[in-house]
């Protein structure tokens, strides 16, 4: 099969520190070459792949000092995409929205993983645009915010069998926090259950520039007034193993709809227990009292901390091994990839085949499908993390929000034509993926 992934230029592929979707893509790309498949990979100039690599830009965006705007870079990545359509059989994107105009003539051969969260209020008008466009989701509670949508699948992430090894002793006897200092993220609650059960705790993040506020005023003040917390900043890649490997346990005490959470079977995959928070992806994730606990509170979470001992590690492992390898994964994506190429082939095209779709076209009581009147219009500017604020979910996207019942860089085009004269300075301020 003549397959093209198609990532974000914000990180390489794989990604030297922080950068979840790009990791998944990673690993995705790498399985589905191994199982001997044609592979183009579109992603940006530093990645590292088996598969045959399309340079959108010189590095990632994300670590060069002079970037400022994504949106040139992805356009010449999507106009080579176009470009070369016609050689592929299916083409998967990991993009978000950027390509739904582009696709709409052979939408059918396509495939967009939605990596971030959909509880936003631009979602959902622009999938009542765009309908056609085949969507996979990366957990069940993802998919509550957009019930409407073409989905064909949801497919939970995966790790390459033997990236992480497993650890039968937690040797550190330290609390792990991995991930990034937001808001959302609740860093806050991890340093509470250390400071309540006297308990090491280590937290390795990255400091977007968007959370530095966040950071100074409050993470920082916290980790300073206890004596048993220790912030170790943003770590690369190779350190993991040993960083989850040796934790007791792994602390996700998010606060907000987590699409899915990466770091929770990075951890499992050490044969570190997880406690999380009742949110989002976690309880589908983690499998209370095997592969970790799922808590409401950090009342529960520090009283479980005594527990984790008594959990098998092996037990842990087994977990990852039995539901969240990239194996799994890939065959997963296989069999979509299939059924899309025999519904394009249909001559009614991909709709025969999606049983999503048409369950909930026999309920249009459960859709709202609205024709955006001027009311619905959004002016104000909502920043996208974390719970959004009650008055604008309430009033001004009432009417468009779904009911739900439960270095230096040029600018390369594509085709190899370099453009050294339009650089950018502003790094990105959101992460899709926001995991791992």
């Amino acid at each position: 099969m003549k397959i093209a992934q198609i990532a974000p230029l914000y990180e390489s592929v794989p990604p030297k520190f922080y950068g979840g979707t790009e990791r998944v893509v990673s690993y995705l790309t790498e399985e589905l070459v191994r199982q001997g498949h044609e592979v183009t990979l579109f992603a940006s100039g530093d990645s590292k792949t088996s598969a045959n690599l399309v340079r959108c830009c010189d590095v990632a965006l994300r670590l060069n000092p002079i970037f400022m705007d994504p949106l040139p870079y992805h356009v010449i990545m999507l106009e080579e995409v176009r470009r070369r359509a016609d050689e592929f059989d299916i083409l998967h994107f990991h993009i978000d929205f950027l390509h739904g105009p582009l696709v709409r003539k052979f939408a059918g051969r396509t495939a967009t993983t939605l990596h971030g969260r959909l509880d936003l209020p631009h979602v959902v008008p622009f999938y009542h645009v765009f309908r056609e466009l085949p969507l996979v989701a990366v957990s069940s509670d993802q998919r509550k915010y957009l019930r409407s949508a073409n989905w064909i699948g949801t497919i939970h992430h995966g790790l390459p069998y033997g990236l992480l090894p497993f650890q039968p002793k937690a040797s550190g006897g330290y609390l792990a926090f991995l991930g990034r200092i937001a808001p959302e993220k609740r860093p806050d609650r991890a340093i509470e259950i250390a400071a309540r059960t006297g308990m090491p705790l280590k937290i390795a993040a990255k400091v977007d520039r968007v959370d530095q506020a966040y950071w100074d005023e409050k993470i920082r003040p916290m980790v300073e007034a206890n004596a048993n917390v220790e912030y170790i900043g943003e770590i690369a890649e190779h350190e993991k193993a040993d960083f989850l490997g040796q934790a007791s346990a792994l602390l996700f005490p998010v606060d907000w709809p987590e699409p899915f959470g990466l770091v929770m079977i990075e951890a499992m995959a050490c044969g570190t227990p997880v406690i999380g928070f009742r949110c989002g992806s976690v309880p589908e994730v983690v499998e209370d009292g095997i592969s970790g606990f799922v808590v409401e509170s950090v009342d529960q979470a520090a009283a479980v901390v005594a527990r984790v001992a008594s959990l098998d590690r092996a037990k842990v492992r087994a977990a990852f091994e039995h539901r969240f390898t990239i194996e799994r994964a890939a065959r997963d994506y296989l069999e979509i990839y299939g059924e899309l190429i025999a519904s394009s082939a249909s001559p009614k095209g991909f709709r025969k085949a999606n049983g999503d779709r048409k369950r909930e076209a026999s309920h249009p009581n459960g859709t709202r499908v609205p024709g955006l009147p001027p009311t619905a219009i959004v002016t104000k500017r909502v920043r996208p993390r974390g719970k959004l604020p009650a008055k604008v979910l309430d009033l001004s996207t009432k009417a468009i929000v779904e009911p739900y019942d439960i270095a230096r860089c040029s600018i390369p085009n594509a085709a190899s034509e370099t453009s050294r004269n339009d650089v950018i300075k502003r790094r990105r301020s959101n992460d899709p993926q926001d995991a791992p």
